[in-house]
């Protein structure tokens, strides 16, 4: 096992740096390519591209590799659902609505 490390860590290595190398050139030509023309804005370079990149996977997250946490949530907010009862579920509705400024306003009466 130890033998097949030695064989993937530099492969590994190797993908990683060619992920950057074409991350950077792609995010580097697309933004001299539109955003001069457009807006007038200044070309910018190769480790200006790279830290754009870095900066939306820091902002935005996720490579694309792997599922958000998101799905577990609605997995989980699905399975408390279908335990509540219908007075549940409509309490927790209007508790929701309430909260987004969907409910009734502080003028009205609630019946």
């Amino acid at each position: 096992m130890r033998r097949r490390w030695i064989f993937l860590a530099p492969l590994a290595i190797g993908g990683l740096l060619l992920f950057i190398a074409i991350g950077g050139e792609v995010v580097q030509q697309l933004w001299n390519w539109l955003l001069p023309p457009l807006f007038g804005w200044r070309q910018i370079t190769f480790w200006q591209a790279f830290g754009i990149l870095a900066l939306c996977r820091i902002l935005f997250g996720g490579s694309g590799w792997h599922r958000s946490g998101r799905s577990n949530f609605r997995r989980r907010m699905q399975e408390r659902w279908e335990h509540m009862t219908p007075e549940e579920r409509e309490r927790f509705q209007q508790g929701w609505r309430g909260r987004c400024g969907f409910g009734p306003s502080t003028g009205e009466k609630q019946g």
